[in-house]
């Protein structure tokens, strides 16, 4: 409990006062995170984002939002019907009809932030740039990304112990936020939540895997936009080569007329 109210209580005071940075203003440099999702053939690992989800489920849940999500899209992780009726009924929904509050059902979305303050983190790893630059420039954008997930990987790793006062708060040194300092505290410590399958929970993996399940939030159909692009690439390729060869054929007469002629 104490770690879920820390978690919540950083990202509110950390991530809705950050001021929107463009990619490269931050006082760190953000690594690449060879996620599975990244480059133009990837896509996302179904285990890392149900682990992903359980850290948000155990620990963001408490203060932030995933307003734009629905439960239903659940479904999309490996979850049975009977899973994500059970997940939803964890949480509860503000009813208009019945102007109360009742357990959710898998067409409601996740509630949204509980203050005010806290950002709602449907589109945060979308909302961030990275490592390479702005938006729409360059190679590694499709390759890599925008770099959102390993911003947010970044910045929960990048916590040095520091700490100091100013204006009666206290600020943590994190040599990724913009001006060195941020005023939440490290949200996660290691072996934060316990992952059914054995999987690694130290700190590293940990930030790695609740990131992964932030960009699936933010672009949840990543992968059929993918293989769409894919067989749209094919097709046109198709139908160059068709439209050479049918040029080829067309103009062949009138080329070899002429060379005869001359």
């Amino acid at each position: 409990m104490i770690r879920s109210i820390a978690f919540s209580a950083a990202l509110v005071a950390g991530l809705a006062s950050a001021p929107v940075f463009a990619a490269g203003e931050s006082t760190g440099h953000v690594e690449n995170v060879d996620f599975s999702f990244d480059g133009p053939f990837g896509s996302y690992d179904q285990n890392q984002l149900q682990r992903g989800l359980k850290v948000y489920t155990e620990v963001c849940a408490a203060c932030h939002g995933l307003r734009y999500v629905a439960f239903r899209s659940l479904g999309s992780l490996g979850y049975s019907e009977d899973q994500v009726v059970e997940y939803a009924g964890r949480f509860e929904v503000f009813d208009a009809d019945l102007e109360d509050f009742r357990p959710a059902r898998p067409t409601d979305h996740f509630p949204e932030s509980l203050d005010e303050n806290a950002p709602d983190l449907s589109l945060m790893a979308k909302a961030r740039a990275g490592f390479h630059g702005p938006y729409g420039t360059g190679i590694n954008q499709l390759f890599k990304g925008t770099g959102g997930p390993e911003y947010i990987v970044a910045l929960l790793r990048g916590y040095t112990g520091e700490e100091k006062n100013e204006a009666g708060s206290v600020l943590y040194e994190n040599t990724i936020f913009p001006g060195g300092y941020i005023s939440m505290a490290p949200p996660l410590f290691g072996e934060d939540v316990e992952f059914d399958d054995g999987h690694d929970n130290d700190l590293a993996h940990t930030a790695e895997d609740v990131a992964a399940f932030l960009m699936w939030t933010a672009e949840p159909h990543l992968n059929e936009r993918k293989w769409s692009g894919f067989l749209g690439v094919l097709v046109l390729g198709l139908l160059a080569v068709l439209l050479y060869l049918t040029n080829k054929a067309i103009w062949a007469p009138i080329k070899h007329r002429r060379r005869n002629e001359a």
